[in-house]
């Protein structure tokens, strides 16, 4: 199957863009540590402790991520993600009648002694000193979500940086920074986001398809679309651990419309965007609906044309200015 085609390029800056030069310089600026909220939830995992436990506290504590402590190395060795709970399901997913001993009884070291001998999954980290804009090339870089604040110190994580939260660390002082010319480009016309090749469901598809998609793929979210291709939901890896809260992970062969029907916990949505729309207006709407992407659809028929992430946005807004294409690296 073939992968995910970015079809961004680097924003040219051959005239002087004050607004470019002014992002630029506030992400060189400020730390990681002025990112970091004076209040928020951090919850650490210990190896050790089962994986079915884990996936539950990360669902009663709203999470969708936490460190992992080896309490043999004493020290902080990767993330547990729902992209791992997405791992174990679709690899050991048999049918509605066999139970899923993995996610049932193993422990957290267990499944990383499996995974990592498919995958290198070193913890990628930074320090709370660092810029902003060096968080963003780590994240876009490593293509990854969630990047871990470590103090060098004590070793202890501080926060978990995330695309969203940068955005709107750099949405709050928006005011006082001149606006990019660049965002004032179509959506259309500007390059930013992912246009061909987009992965979509249907609505008759079951979700076990949706996990495979997922994996092989490596997206994030999926556009979930009707017999005649209009977008009706968006079905995102959050959204799988509605499976856990509810405890419906052994039935996969459900179809797409029931899983959307059942979910009860925060759902994103399907927030969109059109062609003749300008950039700033994808950012603007992004910021505001505090979500991870926004979905292109044709104003006509509601069609998909495009996906525009954060990553995308991010890319465009920060390192393309500088000359560094992080999500092509």
């Amino acid at each position: 199957m073939q992968t995910r085609t970015h079809l961004l390029s680097p924003v040219s800056v051959s005239a002087p863009d004050p607004g470019a030069e002014a992002y630029l310089n506030f992400m060189k600026k400020h730390s990681c540590y002025d990112a970091i909220p004076t209040s928020c939830k951090l919850v650490i995992f210990d190896t050790a402790l089962q994986v079915k436990k884990a996936f539950f506290a990360l669902v009663a504590n709203g999470l969708r991520a936490a460190p992992l402590w080896d309490s043999k190395l004493q020290r902080f060795v990767g993330m547990l993600t729902i992209t791992d709970f997405i791992s174990i399901l679709h690899r050991f997913y048999k049918s509605p009648m066999v139970q899923i001993y993995e996610l049932e009884d193993h422990k957290i070291q267990t499944w990383r002694d499996v995974y990592l001998q498919y995958y290198n999954q070193n913890l990628v980290s930074i320090r709370p000193e660092a810029s902003l804009f060096d968080a963003v090339y780590s994240l876009l870089k490593h293509k990854i979500h969630r990047l871990p604040v470590i103090d060098p110190e004590s070793g202890n994580v501080l926060h978990i940086l995330t695309h969203k939260r940068i955005l709107k660390f750099l949405y709050i002082f928006r005011a006082t920074i001149p606006t990019p010319q660049f965002l004032q480009k179509k959506i259309g016309e500007a390059g930013v986001g992912t246009f061909r090749d987009i992965a979509t469901i249907q609505q008759t598809a079951t979700v076990y398809d949706a996990l495979s998609i997922f994996v092989e793929r490596r997206v994030s979210a999926l556009p979930v679309v009707d017999e005649t291709g209009k977008v009706v939901a968006l079905y995102s890896r959050f959204d799988v651990i509605n499976l856990a809260a509810q405890k419906t992970y052994n039935n996969l062969s459900m179809s797409m419309e029931e899983a959307l029907r059942r979910r009860r916990c925060f759902v994103e949505g399907v927030i969109k965007c059109y062609p003749d729309e300008t950039l700033e207006t994808a950012v603007d709407r992004i910021a505001d609906a505090e979500v991870h992407r926004l979905v292109l659809v044709d104003r006509e028929d509601n069609t998909v044309r495009g996906i525009i992430s954060l990553s995308d946005l991010l890319q465009a807004m920060i390192l393309s200015p500088a000359g560094i294409d992080a999500l092509l690296a």
